[in-house]
């Protein structure tokens, strides 16, 4: 009668546990980057301790300011660098490698059946492998650095399931804010959520991670899906070590079931600044732009550049627009196949690889009274910038209103959708 969640959970604690149970979880892997990991590093010293756990459990990337954005940042990242050589941490990946939810499943370490940590809200993207993964604050990941160990309470699964198929112009970024517009921002608050259907199965292992990557936008704890031949297929070759997947039983008990059709589903955007507040596309279209932001940890894959590149071939971006690969993998991927040369004739800004604009780093700070469209996960006030408004749509949909300068239905733009 036991989920994924509390399978996972069980097996990581070494006795059986079920929903709101407390436990003691040995963690499979942490994750901290250069934001998370100065304020773990700083609590872990705080703590006392000399040594962490497992050196090659621990997983630092630099993505969140890459590369530094001034002297201060520079400073705590050489700082982390030298705790990084003195712990013996294997697993570093430094700036211009890539976005850290893209990096980690690239590299092996999101597997299924695996207990996650990660000192970012967005660590839920793993669970498109059958992990169970979450974020945490940084003094529990200090905790985790120290022992491999943190306390968790067993989150109560929701079961989520979507049938049928997504229209051409309509992409899993669309489904999965149909799915928070319908959940709320806060309905799945310390909840896992698991997901079926045959909509799901039929969507690539990049759009998986781009639904649970946004599962923490309805306050999930985690956000899984089951993991089948396509995730099996990513991972030959590249998982770090054995893994054992992880079903929930036939009698699982959830606290609560969702259904959808995603046959009639049209291009979605949320308006500022809640991520719940979702609209079809045609109910905002003409909303004038100063910037268009493609990448992230949600939207940033190779896959995503493609469908860009596939609007934009042959025209002109009439507003800036940035693209921010997910990983240097992506970046080189996308430049063999002509993918950027393609962007940059069509007028597009390339950064390299990493968050930046997301956070409100840089590369694409938004200022009061601008209008970014972002495919993001996040469009809180102030998130890219103060004062500015943030719309949150698909690849497909910032690609087409990037070539009008305002929202704009990407089945209007490029009739071949």
């Amino acid at each position: 009668m036991a989920t994924i969640s509390e399978k996972i959970l069980s097996r990581a604690c070494g006795k059986p546990a079920s929903a709101d149970d407390f436990v003691v979880a040995n963690i499979d892997y942490a994750m901290a980057h250069d934001g998370t990991s100065v304020l773990a590093v700083r609590a872990f010293r705080e703590m006392g301790a000399k040594k962490v756990w497992d050196p090659a459990r621990i997983i630092i990337p630099f993505d969140h300011i890459a590369p530094a954005n001034n002297e201060t940042a520079a400073k705590l990242q050489q700082n982390i660098r030298n705790w990084i050589k003195e712990q013996g941490i294997t697993n570093f990946f430094d700036v211009g490698e890539g976005i850290c939810h893209q990096v980690l499943p690239e590299q092996g370490f999101a597997m299924p059946g695996k207990l996650i940590i990660g000192a970012d809200s967005h660590s839920c993207t793993y669970g498109a492998f059958g992990a169970f993964a979450t974020g945490v604050g940084a003094t529990d990941m200090a905790e985790v650095f120290a022992t491999g160990k943190l306390w968790l309470r067993v989150p109560k699964t929701i079961k989520i399931t979507v049938k049928g198929k997504l229209a051409k112009g309509v992409s899993a970024k669309d489904l999965t804010l149909n799915i928070i517009k319908n959940v709320g921002a806060d309905g799945a608050n310390y909840r896992a959520i698991e997901y079926y259907g045959d909509t799901i199965s039929e969507l690539s292992m990049a759009e998986r991670m781009t639904l649970c990557n946004m599962s923490i936008e309805m306050g999930a704890k985690a956000g899984i899906i089951p993991p089948d031949e396509k995730t099996f297929e990513y991972l030959k070759g590249r998982a770090r070590e054995k893994f054992t997947p992880v079903y929930a039983d036939k009698d699982a008990q959830y606290c609560e079931e969702f259904n959808f059709d995603a046959d009639e589903l049209e291009p979605q955007i949320a308006k500022p600044h809640e991520v719940d507040n979702v609209f079809n596309v045609g109910e905002v279209a003409g909303t004038p732009l100063d910037q268009v932001f493609i990448g992230s940890c949600t939207n940033g894959r190779y896959e995503d550049l493609e469908v860009v590149a596939k609007i934009l071939r042959g025209k002109k971006v009439k507003v800036r627009t940035i693209v921010l690969p997910a990983s240097r993998s992506v970046l080189i991927k996308a430049t063999e196949s002509g993918i950027i040369a393609a962007l940059l004739k069509a007028g597009v800004i390339i950064a390299p690889p990493g968050c930046g604009p997301c956070l409100g780093a840089h590369m694409g700070v938004i200022c009061e009274g601008e209008t970014c469209l972002s495919t993001s996960n996040r469009n809180f006030k102030g998130r890219m910038g103060a004062g500015g408004l943030i719309y949150l749509s698909s690849p497909e949909t910032a690609a087409a209103s990037a070539l009008r300068g305002e929202i704009a239905d990407p089945r209007e733009v490029d009739l071949s959708l």
